[in-house]
């Protein structure tokens, strides 16, 4: 087998085999027969936490087409947010939010608590509401909401065993807006954050964290195009968060409507994402930390700016699921996507990471960081995946370090 990295190549797996069952039965027999495995998704986390000391697997091989249920709709792990959305715009029907990329896996964003942006937006696991999970005995479970490990598992991290098929919150479709802002002052971002935050749906913002403030406000309303924020008329062009890269490679902005699943993630599900050459990391932390949060990272800025391609800060609802890092607190997301040089972010990160510390940050878990996450939960999950997994099959580096 050849070498295998992540999506953005700034990760190598260790796993000898990748195994990709066409049926059912044959993901049982690969689980029951391995000494160590794990599921690989889109492979756009950015760390280890899909590696394996034994193989991973891919269920690829086992997609199939979505199945909609009395406002659910029930998809196979592997489909790809971008997949789906296309499919329930067929039916009439929506999810409440994604992700900024359409191109990660159902399962994957799930497990790792990834999300949107919206004050009043859940992430991505906050609309799950059933999963099947195979177990490394063979055995296939299902769990709702009136399951006791249900708000344990859904965001599991792969520790509990594979997913392999989610039941999703829908709605009825909607139209967005797009539109862009140039160029916010620090004093007005901080001091007007959560009015910024609330002016649309979903906002974000993008900065370089330079003195000027931030470069970008993204907003993405269902009432019709906001025109104006804070005296500030939106941009004509079509524009990309990182640098130079085609605004082509955008979702469609300049208000012009569009359905929910072509405006609420950034880049468009034809195009590289992002950068492609790049790390990330990303720290959530309580919403009204969000003014002294930023000031605090200002302070620090000259020392990992060399290093950035661009900074989105985001917002996220508060929800009850034990590992979701928004667990029980409205929160904002500082996300950092770095120039691809795993040594010098590395290096970079403990000054950053310092300065969040008072604000009690919570790493994303699919994400890079190097401190030793803290979670009001961790201790309960860590019983939980014990008595899931007796028998260690799902546990890897990346999950020893985490859950200790």
């Amino acid at each position: 087998m050849g070498t295998r990295t992540n999506w953005s190549g700034n990760y190598t797996y260790d796993a000898n085999k990748l195994a990709e069952p066409a049926t059912l039965d044959e993901l049982v027999e690969m689980v029951t027969s391995a000494r160590a495995v794990k599921a690989l998704g889109s492979r756009h986390s950015f760390n280890g936490i899909a590696d394996s000391p034994g193989s991973q697997v891919s269920l690829a091989g086992l997609i199939e087409p979505p199945r909609l249920g009395d406002g659910t709709v029930t998809v196979s792990a592997a489909t790809r947010y971008g997949e789906l959305g296309q499919a329930l715009i067929a039916e009439g029907r929506a999810l409440h939010n994604l992700a900024s990329l359409p191109h990660i896996s159902v399962a994957g964003a799930v497990a790792t608590a990834t999300h949107g942006s919206g004050l009043r937006l859940g992430n991505l696991s906050s609309a799950v509401r059933a999963l099947s999970i195979l177990k490394a005995d063979g055995e296939l479970v299902d769990l709702d909401a009136g399951h006791p490990d249900f708000a344990g598992a859904v965001v599991g991290l792969g520790a509990l065993g594979i997913v392999t098929e989610l039941t999703l919150a829908t709605e009825h479709s909607f139209d967005v807006w797009q539109t862009v802002f140039a160029n916010l002052d620090w004093p007005t971002v901080t001091e007007r954050f959560t009015e910024i935050m609330g002016a649309a749906y979903s906002v974000s913002l993008f900065t370089d964290w330079s003195e000027d403030g931030v470069q970008q406000v993204w907003v993405k309303s269902r009432d019709g195009a906001v025109t104006e924020l804070f005296g500030r008329s939106p941009e004509t062009v079509q524009r990309h968060p990182v640098g130079d890269n085609p605004g082509d490679f955008s979702t469609v902005q300049l208000g012009i409507p569009g359905p929910w699943n072509e405006r609420l993630p950034h880049f468009r599900l034809e195009f590289t994402p992002s950068n492609g050459e790049e790390i990330q990391s990303e720290y959530l932390l309580p919403l009204d930390a969000a003014p002294a949060a930023i000031e605090a990272v200002r302070a620090v800025a000259d020392r990992f700016r060399y290093l950035l391609l661009v900074c989105e800060i985001r917002t996220i609802a508060a929800d009850h699921l034990w590992l979701s890092t928004a667990y029980e607190r409205d929160s904002v997301a500082l996300h950092f996507t770095w120039v691809r040089d795993q040594a010098a972010v590395e290096a970079a990160l403990p000054a950053l990471e310092a300065a969040l510390a008072p604000f009690d940050p919570r790493p994303h878990w699919g994400k890079v960081s190097v401190m030793r996450p803290k979670h009001p939960r961790l201790g309960d999950f860590r019983a939980l995946a014990e008595r899931w997994d007796p028998r260690g099959l799902f546990r890897n580096a990346w999950l020893d370090r985490v859950l200790g």
